[in-house]
């Protein structure tokens, strides 16, 4: 019913995208899309890259007068690094020096040897976390297809090497957009930025962690039938294929190994007609469904693996020992990484959404949302049961 795709090369002509599945009549804002791959080029602790490209999409199919029209979607954003590696990126007489010593804790050498390249360049063009620029484009396509249905994603940075930010339940946006790091904590972002000046002055790189929120999420969102259709490890699995993402959390996470039954649910009460909870530990999602309550999800993100001072490899075509190959790159890319993170967060939600509300055109789909609202509200209508 929804897919996408994305294709591109770091260093090549551009990155392209296409979203299929979307319904038909939905306005779309550009302004607002580049506006969010501005978002995903700043932050402290970036490289130069981001001063060289200026990123804004180019609708090249199922856009008319800025609304869908049901068909696939087609976008592109142009490299403008592109011109200064045009000979060694061309794509059909690209050539130059391979690059031969593979960076631990990247796609180099796993990918050399399993599509067969000796120049790991042919690998690590596609690995790059350049892509992500097109996720952030096709994620906030999915963004304003989600907000028209009420469902809303934010996100904040909780941690930096080894700083923490406080617990935070409630955070406002605007604070974390005027944070450096993205992190509405401001004792926190000043001690996140001087760790992030000591691994750049070590020609070292950081790691961290951040929080991606969605409100609004109606309840059965998901499903416990078959276990690939589970919310939980649908969302998982979209932030895992990450470039950098090592771990997933929902909730209390890794918390809830350590806690009684007792303390790791979250108990039900009424408050006059309505059901409510009294926490949110499971963060949003109970036997693979959403339950009405905030989406919460902690995600931790390893130190990028190019270091100024670079680790220890190999030279795979003359067999010896050599320092990792160093490509421009950041010190620390966990603010960015948390507005991907959304991206991935919105483009898993499009689909389940769908099952559940279906819908060929905007209209349709809101009507459906409206009817299964109404259904669900009578279901346990006292008056209704008792009739």
């Amino acid at each position: 019913m929804f897919r996408y795709l994305t294709a591109g090369e770091s260093h090549g002509p551009a990155l392209i995208g296409v979203l299929d599945g979307l319904p038909a009549k939905l306005r779309i804002d550009v302004e607002q899309i580049d506006a969010v791959l501005a978002r995903r080029q700043g932050g402290y602790g970036r490289g130069k890259r981001m001063k060289i490209e200026l990123d804004q999409v180019e609708f090249l199919a199922g856009l008319r007068g800025s609304y869908t029209l049901g068909s696939p979607i087609a976008v592109m954003i142009r490299n403008r690094d592109y011109k200064n590696n045009r000979d060694m990126m061309d794509p059909v007489t690209g050539h130059g020096q391979p690059l031969t010593n593979p960076r631990p804790g990247h796609a180099d050498y796993a990918g050399a040897l399993k599509y067969r390249q000796r120049d790991l360049r042919n690998v690590l063009e596609r690995a790059s976390a350049r892509e992500t620029a097109m996720r952030v484009c096709l994620g906030e396509i999915c963004a304003q297809f989600l907000q028209a249905l009420g469902i809303t994603t934010r996100s904040y940075v909780h941690r930096i090497g080894p700083v923490e930010a406080g617990e935070i339940d409630e955070f406002s946006q605007e604070d974390v957009e005027k944070s450096d790091v993205r992190c509405p904590d401001p004792m926190a972002e000043r001690a996140m930025i001087e760790e992030i000046d000591k691994a750049k002055a070590a020609g070292d790189t950081l790691g961290g962690q951040y929080v991606v929120r969605v409100d609004g999420m109606p309840v059965g969102i998901g499903s416990n039938r078959q276990p690939y259709t589970r919310l939980d490890g649908v969302l998982a699995g979209a932030l895992m294929g990450m470039q950098t993402v090592k771990a997933v959390e929902v909730g209390l996470g890794a918390d809830v190994a350590s806690r009684p039954g007792s303390a790791a649910h979250d108990p039900f009460a009424l408050n006059e007609d309505q059901v409510v909870r009294t926490s949110n530990r499971a963060g949003g999602i109970e036997g693979g469904m959403s339950n009405g309550q905030p989406i919460v999800l902690r995600v931790s993100v390893k130190p990028i693996p190019t270091l100024v001072r670079a680790l220890p490899s190999v030279n795979l075509q003359e067999m010896t020992t050599a320092p990792a190959t160093v490509v421009r790159s950041d010190v620390c890319v966990v603010p960015a990484a948390a507005i991907v993170g959304e991206a991935m967060v919105r483009l898993a939600l499009v689909q389940p959404v769908l099952e559940k509300f279906g819908g060929d055109s905007i209209e349709e789909t809101l009507e459906n949302l409206v009817r299964s609202k109404a259904a669900a509200e009578v279901l346990f209508d006292r008056s209704t049961t008792e009739a």
